[in-house]
């Protein structure tokens, strides 16, 4: 077995949710996830950034939407929202994370985007490119993983004349394209690390690749709710394997949910998603469900009835596209997951007491997620 590297200090004490009644799951005095239950487990999951959305939330505290799946020792990036090059560095990953140049990229095994919206990847740029200052430069060519061209632009939302899309020639880059098109676009500075600095040249660092989403749930990227489809593995290492399903986050397409299977126990990854069968059946039996959540009470305040029309349908597209908080309970409980972790809070600003009616109809352990968070999975080694 692999040695695994620590997290110090960044392990932090996360206290269960007292569920609701109906529901057989632990109470608030129940195990506890922090220092004691996780530095002993080889695998563990860390909550980089637990916001979610564009917005910096107005009083919030918390970074853009990122988690870590740390696996012996090295560790896998799933999302890169805003912060997350500051969140690696807090969160103690590697053994160099105090070095100045050396870490904590050196042990980065992978990237796994779960859809492009900027919330998810608007930091993908500092990992690429001011990683060549944080432990990139030393490690072998690390796979990006994430969604494909979608192949033509969303349907105009409302009535009007359709806009003229943004780069029109190509409107719509999936992951492969999104991340050449960041080298060239950072090409100055990285010829000048490469001949002035004699850093490596990017294509010996990463190389990036579209999920291959079996074709036939590609046809129609307008079709709403997503198709209906099993999971398929598209990823193996000799620490984990990555499977994947598409999701209900329309008009977004593809939108990925990932599980991560390992020889600890699974973690699984919703990405952003109202609900969806596919996400139930890829989570069967996870160890960790980390499930996304939108505060109702929000779009209510923003579209307060009575609605006009349009009001109306925008508020419904915010509400669909995302999961309630009466619905996330009963996703996790559907799936038999043993652990509900909420993350990718909208708003991000709430407090906990908004978010713990998420445990009810789900008797496993919920977790309301705050950056930093570390929970250990499957039996603690040592």
């Amino acid at each position: 077995m692999l040695a695994s590297f620590g997290l110090g200090a960044a392990a932090v004490t996360l206290t269960a949710c007292t569920p609701t009644s109906g529901s057989a799951g632990a109470t608030a005095s129940a195990r506890k996830f922090g220092p004691a239950a996780a530095d002993g487990h080889r695998t563990r999951l860390v909550l980089l950034g637990t916001s979610g959305g564009p917005p910096y939330w107005p009083g919030g505290t918390r970074e853009g939407i990122s988690s870590a799946l740390v696996v012996g020792d090295r560790y896998y990036l799933i999302d890169a929202g805003h912060g997350v090059m500051r969140q690696l560095r807090a969160a103690k990953l590697g053994p160099n994370f105090d070095k100045d140049l050396d870490g904590p990229l050196d042990v980065l095994a992978g990237i796994f985007l779960t859809h492009l919206h900027s919330d998810h990847v608007v930091d993908l740029n500092n990992i690429l490119s001011e990683g060549l200052y944080n432990g990139l430069q030393t490690v072998k060519k690390i796979p990006i993983w994430g969604p494909g061209n979608r192949g033509q632009v969303p349907a105009l939302f409302g009535s009007g004349v359709a806009p003229e899309p943004v780069s029109p020639g190509n409107p719509t880059p999936g992951t492969k394209e999104m991340t050449d098109l960041i080298v060239q676009a950072y090409a100055t500075d990285f010829n000048d690390r490469l001949f002035d600095n004699r850093k490596p040249r990017p294509e010996q660092l990463w190389e990036a690749h579209d999920v291959p989403v079996p074709a036939q749930y590609l046809k129609s990227p307008n079709t709403q709710p997503c198709p209906e489809m099993d999971p398929f593995t598209f990823y193996e290492d000799d620490h984990v394997k990555v499977s994947a399903t598409l999701v209900n986050h329309a008009p977004v397409f593809p939108a990925l949910a990932y599980r991560f299977d390992t020889a600890d126990g699974s973690v699984v990854f919703s990405g952003d998603t109202g609900k969806n069968p596919n996400l139930v059946k890829l989570a069967k039996n996870t160890d960790a469900l980390v499930h996304e959540v939108i505060d109702k009470a929000w779009p209510e305040s923003l579209f307060p009835t009575p609605r006009t029309p349009a009001q109306e349908g925008l508020y419904e597209h915010l509400v669909k596209a995302h999961t309630l908080i009466e619905d996330v309970g009963p996703v996790a409980q559907e799936a038999r997951a043993k652990t509900l972790v909420l993350s990718h809070l909208v708003p991000g600003n709430r407090p906990d007491e908004v978010w713990a009616d998420c445990g009810k109809g789900f008797d496993g352990q919920l977790v309301i997620g705050h950056d930093l968070d570390v929970i250990g999975i499957g039996t603690a080694t040592a």
